[in-house]
C-alpha cells in the first residue's frame, strides 16, 4: 500500500543556528541525491539564538521544508542557563513533536522513512519508537570525539567507573578511536558532570539505526574504522565535510564584509593570521591585551575577530564592541596601522579561502577545523569550551598537523596565556616551510575528493540512503 506513498524524513535539530544549518546541510544532501525524499525539520520556537527566524525564512530546497512546533502552555520552562536545559528541552517536546508528525503524515499520504534527531536530542528516539520509525543522529562533531563519549559511557555504566575521580588530574587512557592515549584534561567538561545528562545522551546512540557524522574517512580513517568495527555501535556515516556557509547576511555584515575582504585583496599571499573563537568565544581585559601585546611583537600581518563577551549568566552570544581602543593597549592600534585590522563579526569562510590568509588562530570547533582543512588553513589550537580540548588534541597530537598554543586550555579556568607564548605559536604557524603546512594540504586535496562523485563520503551517503529507502518501502 505505501509503494507510491511520499517518502517523508523528519529532522528535529537543536534550535541553535550551528545545529540548525548542519541539519539543513544533511537534509539538502539527502534531497539532492534522491528525488522521491520530502524532508520536514521541526523548530522549535524556544530558543537562545535570534538567528533562528531569519534563517528559516528562505527555502533551502524544493523538498525541504520548516515546521514551526507551536508551543503549549504545559511546557515546562525550563531555563536555559540549567546544566540540562537541552535534554529538558527535548524532554518537554516530545508529545507536541509527535502529534506535528502524526498530523503532517495523515495529510501528506506519506510513509515516515525516519527521523534525524540532533546529537542532544535523545529523548526524541522516544517518538520515532512511538511511530515505528528508525532513527538516525545527526552528530556535529568529529568521529574521534564519537568514540570518546562512547566509551566514557561504557566505562561509566558498564564497568562502574566513576568519571568525577579522572577530573584535573593527569590520568590518560586509551581509547578506541585515538593512536594515542587521550589524557582527562582534554575530556569534555561534561563527561564528569552526571547532572548534564551528557553520557546519557551518548548511551541512548547505541539504540539508533545510525549515525550521521559531519566528516570524511579519509580525515579520520583510524576512528571511522574502530567504530565500524565495534558490533555494539551503530554503522557510521561519515558524508562530510559539509561547510556551513554563513547564512543569510545582513545589510551591515556584508558592508563589513567587503571592507574586510578589500583590505585582504591589498595584502601579500599566505602573509595575514586570521585569529577568531567561532560565534561563542570571547576574551576579557588581560587575555586581549595578551594577544595584542604578541600580535604587535610577532610583527606578522593580522585580522583578529575580537568579540565582547556576554553577562556571565547571559546564554546570549558574544556581541560587537562599541569602542575598541578602549580595550587594547594604549598606541596598539596606531603601532599596528597597515598591517593589521581588528574587527568584531567575520564571514569565516570568505576570510580563510582567501589567499592572503596563510594561517588560523582558532578555538578548534568542528566546523572551524574543517573549514581550514578545506581551505587548506594551518592552525594553531587554543581551544575554549566543549569538545574543543579533544578536537585540539586530535589536530596537534595525532595528525601533528596543527602548533599547540594550548591544547587543554579551557575558558572558565582563569588562566591568562601570556604575550611570549601566543608569540611563539604565532611564528611557527606561519613559518613557510612548517612542516604542519604541508599536511593540511595533503588533507585539502583529500577532503575536497571525498564529497565528489566516487569519494567515500559519496558513497557513505549512498549508502545511508539505501538504508532509510529499505525501511521506506
Amino acid at each position: 500500500m505505501f509503494a507510491d506513498a511520499k517518502k517523508i524524513m523528519v529532522f528535529i535539530p537543536l534550535p541553535i543556528v550551528s545545529h540548525l544549518v548542519s541539519a539543513v546541510d544533511t537534509a539538502k544532501l539527502l534531497a539532492d541525491r534522491d528525488d522521491s525524499l520530502f524532508i520536514s525539520i521541526l523548530i522549535m520556537k524556544r530558543t537562545p539564538d535570534t538567528k533562528i527566524s531569519s534563517y528559516i525564512t528562505k527555502s533551502p530546497h524544493p523538498r525541504i521544508n520548516f515546521l514551526p512546533l507551536q508551543e503549549n502552555n504545559s511546557i515546562a520552562s525550563g531555563s536555559m542557563g540549567d546544566k540540562n536545559w537541552v535534554l529538558a528541552l527535548a524532554e518537554s517536546h516530545k508529545c507536541l513533536a509527535r502529534d506535528v508528525v502524526v498530523e503532517m503524515m495523515e495529510s501528506q499520504k506519506g510513509r515516515l522513512a525516519g527521523i534525524v534527531l540532533d546529537m542532544f536530542f535523545t529523548p526524541m528516539i522516544d517518538v520515532a519508537n512511538e511511530l515505528g520509525a528508525p532513527a538516525y543522529i545527526n552528530f556535529t562533531s568529529g568521529s574521534a570525539v564519537l568514540g570518546l563519549l562512547l566509551h566514557l559511557q561504557s566505562l561509566r555504566d558498564d564497568d562502574g567507573k566513576n568519571l568525577k575521580e579522572y577530573k584535573d588530574s593527569d590520568v590518560k587512557i586509551s581509547i578506541p578511536t585515538y593512536v594515542n592515549p587521550v589524557p582527562a584534561k582534554v575530556w569534555p567538561g561534561k563527561v564528569f558532570e552526571k547532572e548534564t545528562g551528557f553520557l546519557e545522551c551518548a548511551r541512548r546512540y547505541r539504540e539508533t539505526r545510525g549515525i550521521i557524522v559531519n566528516t570524511f574517512l579519509e580525515f579520520e580513517h583510524h576512528a571511522i574504522s574502530s567504530l565500524s568495527a565495534d558490533a555494539k555501535i551503530p554503522p557510521v556515516y561519515p558524508v562530510g565535510p559539509m561547510i556551513q556557509g554563513g547564512g543569510e547576511e545582513s545589510d551591515e555584515n556584508k558592508r563589513k564584509r567587503e571592507e574586510i575582504i578589500a583590505w585582504l585583496d591589498k595584502q601579500p599571499h599566505s602573509s595575514v593570521v586570521f585569529i577568531c573563537f567561532g560565534t561563542r568565544g570571547s576574551f576579557e581585559g588581560d587575555q586581549v591585551k595578551e594577544i595584542a601585546t604578541a600580535l604587535e611583537n610577532s610583527g606578522v600581518r593580522f585580522l583578529w575577530s575580537m568579540r565582547k563577551a556576554s553577562p556571565k549568566e547571559s546564554v546570549a552570544f558574544p556581541g560587537e564592541y562599541e569602542n575598541l581602543e578602549q580595550e587594547l593597549p594604549e598606541g596598539f592600534l596606531r603601532n599596528t596601522n597597515g598591517i593589521g585590522k581588528v574587527i568584531g563579526w567575520a564571514p569565516q569562510m570568505a576570510v580563510l579561502s582567501h589567499p592572503a590568509v596563510g594561517g588560523f588562530v582558532s578555538h578548534c570547533g568542528w566546523n572551524s577545523i574543517l573549514e581550514s582543512v578545506w581551505c587548506g588553513v594551518p592552525v594553531a589550537a587554543w581551544p575554549l569550551f566543549a569538545e574543543q580540548q579533544a578536537n585540539a588534541f586530535q589536530l596537534v597530537k595525532e595528525y601533528e598537523m596543527a602548533v599547540e598554543i594550548k591544547i587543554d586550555y579551557r575558558k572558565d579556568s582563569g588562566v591568562i596565556l601570556s604575550a611570549g607564548k601566543i608569540e611563539s605559536a604565532i611564528r611557527q604557524l606561519m613559518e613557510p616551510k612548517n612542516k604542519v603546512r604541508v599536511k593540511v594540504k595533503e588533507v585539502h586535496d583529500k577532503a575536497r575528493a571525498a564529497v565528489v562523485e566516487g569519494g567515500s563520503s559519496y558513497n557513505f551517503l549512498g549508502r545511508l540512503l539505501q538504508d532509510i529507502m529499505d525501511n521506506a518501502h
